[in-house]
């Protein structure tokens, strides 16, 4: 477990902000840069990529830097998939009450059709990748795909490493795990790494989706309890392990989240749950989001990246 003090960070801040930036942003770099290699040097076996990891992860953002990698610096074709378009439609009775449906199960998806993709594209036969309609919740007509020889098929999504879903393709897949692993500390307290999902989704949900904090984090509990069910027994699975934690990340979140956090801290009734995230932010000195780089896995939640997502 790595640990990185409260103390240290802001020290950096002062001392060097960009230089500190440069740092961060490097370390996660040189884990994509090592993963494409590996993926590269295997790529004529294994033309598959499986990347999982839980909500917040950063998982589309390093599917896209992989695959940047991968074209750019190896030469080889690349294209990433999202395994949200194999959602099923929600029925009309799910539409009416989704407090029922639970959104992390594996059995939202379309297994069928995505083991039969999964072949069909090893063996570069032609097939349709569906789409999915989130605001209405209904799957819909997609692209059509067929592989060339030698190109190379990330696809990402929280149950990419649960062989239910994959079959076997596994045999002819990379599978790469992400998630943040380090822990923040400030004088013996530490701070579980999914609080800065957490702060991921919180900052996501305020500026792109207008869903309330205490919504997301209603969400979020939810979100966790999927996670051990359904991601995290298969994280073994994995070749390949990025820790997706940024350094400066949550002092480029504290001055939108703090004020939002103490909005709700005396009305929300779980944020006793919480209450660790403000009380690390608050210890936090600030960076300025305009220094972030348009590359960051950080512009996934705070928009302004080079990405589509």
């Amino acid at each position: 477990m790595r640990i990185f003090s409260i103390n240290d960070l802001n020290r950096m801040i002062t001392d060097n902000v960009a230089d500190f930036i440069a740092m961060s942003e490097k370390e996660y770099a040189d884990q994509l840069k090592n993963a494409a290699a590996h993926i590269a040097q295997t790529h004529a076996e294994k033309p598959i990529i499986l990347i999982s990891g839980p909500s917040g992860s950063g998982k589309t953002t390093s599917a896209l830097r992989i695959e940047t990698l991968l074209e750019q610096q190896h030469g080889l074709k690349c294209k990433t998939v999202s395994l949200d378009n194999y959602f099923i439609s929600l029925t009309p009775e799910q539409l009416a009450d989704m407090s029922k449906v639970d959104l992390e199960s594996p059995s939202r998806l379309n297994t069928e059709l995505l083991v039969e993709h999964f072949e069909k594209i090893r063996k570069c036969e032609k097939v349709h990748i569906p789409s999915f309609n989130f605001a209405t919740q209904q799957s819909v007509e997609g692209e059509e795909f067929r592989r060339e020889p030698d190109e190379i098929v990330i696809f990402e999504g929280i149950h990419a490493l649960n062989p239910e879903i994959t079959g076997e393709i596994h045999d002819h897949a990379v599978s790469v795990y992400v998630s943040v692993r380090t822990r923040l500390e400030q004088d013996g307290d530490l701070l579980h790494p999914s609080k800065i999902r957490l702060m991921r989704r919180l900052m996501r949900d305020k500026l792109f989706r207008g869903r309330a904090v205490t919504d997301t984090m209603d969400f979020f509990a939810r979100v966790e309890r999927g996670e051990q069910l359904y991601i995290m027994p298969y994280k073994h699975r994995a070749e390949i392990d990025i820790d997706t934690f940024i350094p400066f990340e949550a002092s480029v979140y504290r001055k939108f989240l703090v004020p939002e956090l103490e909005k709700v801290k005396d009305s929300y009734e779980h944020y006793g749950k919480y209450a660790d995230v403000e009380k690390f932010l608050l210890m936090l000195d600030d960076v300025d989001e305009k220094l972030v780089p348009d590359n960051s896995l950080i512009r996934e939640f705070i928009g302004g990246s080079k990405y589509t997502y």
